[in-house]
């Protein structure tokens, strides 16, 4: 390697040590205290704010646009407050991959659930008030089956988080430093889709247009997965590995096909990938030792 060459190399390599320094300091900022207590005053003002005003607007208090603006059910009040959750949640789960890549796995899982919660809100708060049952009827069916998978989902991480066992991806120190880096790099990217995709959403909102967040940040998120796929065989190659991390990310495309299917299937699509991690972490665990030990040679 000549000078120039090593010069560049040496430059590459302190700016990706810089931008991890970055992804450190947010990091550490998204998970104090301070900000999660200014997150859960922000939850409890907007929730109270959009409950007012439905009241006022029910109660003919506001001007016309704002009355043809804002929603008749005070049940909407609670679909904004989930809303708004499931995007902390969503900023969460970045910050999650550059650290374990089966617990930023489980993360999109944990999303996936409080989604179908939203869901059974969001169907409620389309019933007018008082409630009737006749015409409630379809929709208690579309909850039960939004929030039951929403509890066997909640039920399959518990198992799957007490199945991982969270081993090394290469036994040198160099190079796991150098692949959380890498995803560290790749989680800063997803935020700032995360940002544009939360501010195209809100203009949306505003314009009373459907947002689609979660389906565009989900599709984003199988091609980060793939790209985390990819820069993992600069660490480790092996079939073992290269089959769970392809896994995974096919457990996450599952779950965007979830999130454009309606009651029952978006819950069955769920539990579909929710089996299906379950099912590669088992394996995974009970071959691992065996896929790595080298096949005994046979006499020709």
């Amino acid at each position: 390697m000549d000078q120039r060459q090593s010069l560049a190399v040496t430059s590459t390599r302190r700016v990706l040590a810089g931008v991890g320094t970055v992804f450190d300091h947010l990091d550490a900022a998204f998970h104090s205290a301070a900000h999660r207590k200014l997150l859960a005053s922000g939850l409890v003002g907007a929730y109270l704010l959009a409950l007012g005003a439905i009241e006022l607007s029910r109660g003919g208090h506001l001007g016309p646009a704002l009355k043809a603006a804002l929603p008749r059910s005070h049940f909407h009040a609670v679909e904004l407050a989930f809303y708004l959750l499931l995007s902390f949640e969503v900023a969460s789960l970045v910050f999650a991959m550059a650290q374990s890549w089966a617990n930023a796995a489980g993360k999109q899982f944990e999303i996936f659930s409080l989604i179908l919660l939203r869901r059974s809100f969001e169907a409620f708060a389309n019933l007018d008030e008082p409630v009737h049952w006749d015409t409630a009827q379809a929709v208690v069916l579309h909850m039960l089956a939004d929030a039951g998978s929403a509890l066997l989902l909640f039920v399959g991480l518990g198992l799957y988080y007490a199945m991982q066992k969270h081993k090394p991806l290469s036994g040198h120190q160099d190079d796991r430093d150098s692949f959380v880096l890498a995803k560290k790099v790749i989680a800063l990217l997803l935020l700032a889709a995360f940002g544009v995709l939360a501010g195209r959403s809100l203009w949306d909102l505003v314009h009373l247009e459907p947002a689609g967040f979660f389906e565009a940040f989900y599709t984003v998120l199988i091609f980060a997965d793939v790209l985390v796929v990819l820069i993992s065989l600069r660490y480790n190659a092996s079939y073992r590995v290269v089959f769970r991390n392809s896994g995974l990310a096919v457990a996450t495309v599952l779950l965007r096909l979830a999130l454009a299917a309606p009651p029952p299937w978006a819950g069955v699509l769920g539990m579909a990938g929710m089996l299906f991690a379950l099912g590669l972490t088992l394996a995974y665990n009970r071959f691992e030792p065996l896929l790595d030990e080298p096949l005994p040679a046979r006499p020709s």
